[in-house]
């Protein structure tokens, strides 16, 4: 008789894997947020490809001072130096979204570190915390992020220094409040009854569960930090002459906005259509990560 070889039970794909494919469905059901990830994704690789896609070197006058889009064969024109509209939008797509995207995601973590440690082990040490950040409170998130850059020396350090600490307070504010709501759940009590380590509870339970709204949050947030970062360029706190930011650009412009409104129009879209772009993929977020909307 011929033996036949034991199959077993098939193999049960991970919870974690189960979640994560659930979000990417109920995340790919909403087309403006999708549209909107496409849209961010394509910025990105154009301004990773900056060498090889700009048409002209962005430091280099290649036209007539202020010529229109269309003229000299430059698709968005020159600016106040002859130099390509459009290769400097490019090339300034880097620094915009370095300045939104990395110090907002530092921010992220320093914020979860904070909240989570404030609010879990509460007493002194969640007073001391909170009361140190309810000092930067004090300051609007623009005034502060004005003043952390009027301090140091102009340039995209800088600018990325400065939106970090701005942003920490808000953050962590969100992550603590979250962290009060979940460590009373029935199953962390439970997890605590069974002998759980403080690490164990907090890397098992609690985290995993904080760092849903903590994402859709801080994704929201990167919109509004590329406007803010642009608005620093503008003031002049960002990156210096002749590289530039979107913001430089439109600060650029601002002297020849009436003969010149092209030199303005273009980066200011820019960071419009990027600071949107962020919001819409915040709000699919939200629903992508929201167990009841995964069930459906």
């Amino acid at each position: 008789m011929t033996d036949v070889p034991h199959l077993g039970r098939p193999r049960r794909v991970p919870a974690f894997l189960e979640t994560f494919w659930a979000s990417i469905v109920v995340f790919s059901r909403h087309r403006v947020s999708f549209t909107a990830l496409i849209f961010l994704i394509l910025v990105a690789l154009v301004s990773i490809l900056a060498p090889v896609i700009a048409p002209h070197d962005p430091y280099v006058d290649v036209g007539w001072r202020n010529s229109p889009p269309g003229e000299d064969g430059l698709i968005l024109g020159a600016d106040g130096d002859g130099r390509d509209v459009l290769s400097r939008l490019i090339w300034g797509g880097r620094i915009s979204l370095l300045m939104g995207v990395v110090p907002t995601l530092a921010a992220m973590l320093a914020s979860l570190l904070i909240g989570v440690v404030a609010a879990y082990s509460g007493r002194w040490a969640d007073q001391v915390i909170m009361r140190v950040l309810d000092m930067f409170f004090a300051f609007p998130i623009v005034l502060m992020a004005t003043v952390v850059a009027g301090i140091l020396k102009p340039g995209l350090a800088t600018v990325c220094i400065a939106i970090f600490i701005a942003l920490i307070p808000y953050i962590s504010r969100l992550v603590r409040t979250t962290t009060l709501t979940v460590k009373n759940e029935p199953y962390v009590e439970a997890a605590r009854s069974a002998g759980g380590r403080g690490w164990e509870i907090l890397s098992r339970y609690i985290v995993p569960n904080v760092i849903a709204p903590v994402i859709v949050y801080t994704t929201t947030l990167m919109g509004f930090m590329i406007v803010l970062g642009s608005a620093l360029g503008f003031l002049g706190f960002g990156v210096q002459p002749p590289a530039a930011d979107w913001g430089t650009m439109v600060e650029e412009g601002r002297v020849v906005l009436r003969k010149a409104p092209h030199v303005s129009i273009f980066p200011g879209l820019a960071i419009v259509s990027v600071a949107l772009a962020f919001g819409f993929i915040g709000d699919g977020l939200r629903d992508a990560l929201d167990p009841r909307t995964r069930g459906r």
